[in-house]
């Protein structure tokens, strides 16, 4: 048996070196548009990486099995038991234990730290805005601002400032998800929940699908349909764009 560990170690690591060297040279992030959405990727990537040797072992332990111990015909007696030291499941149960330990603290504590997740302290909010979700529609209001959208067909949003989404429903369970920023928040009836997130660069809808409020819980016949526009302005279009709102509002 000891002869075939060295061809096998040689397959796994030349397989697993073209895996990293794919992931290396793979975009598989969409757009970036929050602090938060580098967080999570980072995490993703991460995770990816760790999974390509696992996943090597195994196609090249099924790989070189059936090539090197295949039997032709059908069998007739059962192969004899295999005795080996307690060498491969010990070392197994090492390596296993610590990458669960590894995965445990980054990201798993590392990043809820980063997020304000899990009890860990959150930044305060710059901008705190309230979102009320109904089938099929997102009412939103900017507190302090004197701004509310209902029926919101565009959520608007300062770059460079920190948002806290507050959030509930009016009838049923939705979720808040905005895919440019990797955040998701569920809206429950009678209870308001919190995510937050700090759009770094400017975008909108019509530039990237990415950049929009859409409902990731399904929540009856229109579901695909509540979907709003997410903007992000520089902080001085986005409080003209605020005023301009009030202004909207405020006339007969």
């Amino acid at each position: 048996m000891r002869r075939h560990v060295i061809p096998y170690v040689v397959l796994w690591m030349a397989l697993t070196v073209i895996g990293l060297a794919v992931v290396g040279v793979t975009d598989l992030e969409p757009v970036q548009g929050s602090e938060e959405a580098v967080v999570v990727d980072d995490a993703f990537r991460f995770l990816v990486v760790l999974s390509v040797p696992v996943f090597a072992f195994v196609v090249v332990a099924l790989g070189y099995s059936v090539v090197t111990f295949r039997v032709p015909g059908a069998p007739t007696a059962d192969a004899p038991a295999v005795r080996e030291t307690r060498a491969i499941p010990l070392v197994w149960l090492i390596v296993t234990s610590a990458l669960a330990i590894l995965l445990i603290v980054n990201p798993g504590i590392t990043g809820m730290a980063a997020l304000g997740l899990g009890g860990f302290a959150e930044r305060p909010a710059d901008l705190v805005v309230k979102v009320e979700a109904e089938q099929w529609n997102w009412t939103v209001t900017y507190e302090g601002l004197g701004v509310t959208l209902t029926k919101a067909t565009e959520v608007i949003l300062p770059a460079g400032r920190r948002v806290r989404f507050d959030v509930t429903s009016t009838d049923i369970v939705h979720s808040l998800w905005i895919p440019a920023f990797r955040v998701k928040i569920d809206a429950v009836p009678g209870l308001t929940t919190s995510v937050s997130t700090t759009p770094t660069r400017t975008g909108s809808f019509e530039a990237d699908p990415l950049y929009r409020l859409q409902c990731a819980e399904l929540c009856g016949t229109g579901h695909a349909r509540m979907v709003s526009r997410v903007t992000v302005l520089e902080p001085a279009a986005f409080e003209r764009r605020m005023a301009e709102l009030r202004q909207r509002a405020a006339a007969p």
